[in-house]
């Protein structure tokens, strides 16, 4: 009889993406519960929330997985990519779940912003050799191992690039597309944590 998992905690900032991933969990996580955690937007919001997250009894030996939308720094990128923070041990396994699911995935640096970027600065970003950027994931990674997490990854989903900024037209069209993957990201996630959270079987 295989070992239970510890839980699986997926962190992300704005009520849309907790929309989406309680989507996605509500298709693909019935025999798997997931808790999936909203801190509000910006990187103290963040760090608090996932630090009193981890501290609940229920959720301390969690896997943290921290997602959401992002913005594209690296040319040829497209709305609904999907961004893997290369930091971390367990980011290839990540990346090799996320796309044997499909998905089209960079795994690089995803640099850390306090407010949303545009313009020059997504270009000066780009210089310092980051693909993405957002204004959560270091701060939610930073919060999960002070509070003794093993297990740590971030993917994030690209909703807008120097080609599609949100503040286009097609701004609504990159949203959905953005959604529609974040929601569909679910089922690679859970691989994730059952390849790398379950205990090693005792023969």
């Amino acid at each position: 009889m295989g070992h239970p998992l510890p839980p699986l905690l997926v962190v992300c900032a704005l009520r849309i993406e907790r929309f989406a991933l309680r989507r996605g969990t509500a298709r693909s996580a019935a025999a798997h519960p997931v808790t999936v955690l909203r801190t509000g937007m910006g990187p103290t919001a963040a760090d608090t929330a996932v630090r009193a997250a981890l501290a609940d009894s229920g959720l301390r030996d969690a896997a943290v997985l921290t997602t959401g939308f992002c913005a594209g720094l690296a040319p040829g990128m497209r709305p609904g990519d999907v961004v893997v923070s290369d930091e971390g041990h367990e980011s290839a396994v990540l990346a090799a779940a996320l796309k044997a699911a499909g998905h089209t995935v960079h795994t690089g640096l995803l640099a850390e912003s306090d407010h949303v970027v545009r313009g020059a600065e997504r270009t000066a970003l780009a210089a310092t050799g980051a693909i993405a950027v957002d204004m959560e994931s270091a701060a939610m990674r930073r919060a999960a191992l002070a509070q003794g997490a093993r297990h740590v990854a971030a993917a994030r989903v690209v909703v807008d690039t120097p080609e599609y900024e949100l503040v286009r037209v097609g701004t609504l069209r990159t949203g959905i597309i953005a959604f529609r993957v974040l929601r569909d990201l679910v089922p690679a996630f859970l691989d994730w944590h059952r390849t790398t959270a379950a205990p090693p079987e005792v023969s």
